[in-house]
């Protein structure tokens, strides 16, 4: 359990791994809410990212949570505090953004799929909303990782 990956709606994957050291609660959470297929939009306000507010449901705490987080970080935002603006609320960061409130940052996409996570940002943003799924990544992708 080192990540987790997306599935674009033309089979492509874009894989990532998971903040353990730094997000444990969230990453650890996170997992065991796979698999799960959602539509996915591109963000209006907070830049290049595509998100969702209708994941399942995950009761943490903020653990490494900010509004700044880099291209190709993937962000939760946490229950606790209750004021959290971004509560239960997933998006992934594809390029340059700031987020509304403090979010745990929690995953990262694999350096090899950059590009493919930037063209699936971009597709979003010009052509719409995409179902993606979310799912346990293979067994001998984890140990390449």
């Amino acid at each position: 359990m080192t990540g987790f990956k997306i599935i674009t709606k033309d089979g492509q994957e874009i894989k990532f791994k998971f903040y353990f050291d730094n997000a444990p609660v969230t990453s650890n959470a996170f997992h065991n809410t796979l698999p799960f297929t959602r539509t996915f939009y591109h963000a209006r306000v907070s830049g290049q990212e595509i998100w969702i507010d209708d994941v399942p449901q995950l009761d943490i705490i903020q653990e490494n949570a900010s509004v700044y987080s880099e291209p190709g970080e993937v962000v939760f935002g946490p229950t606790k505090p209750i004021r959290t603006k971004t509560a239960n609320c997933f998006g992934i960061y594809y390029g340059d953004g700031k987020g509304l409130d403090a979010a745990n940052i929690f995953a990262k996409v694999v350096d090899t799929d950059k590009q493919k996570l930037i063209d699936l940002g971009n597709s979003i943003w010009k052509n719409g909303s995409q179902d993606l799924t979310l799912t346990f990544l293979d067994t001998e992708i984890q140990q390449n990782i």
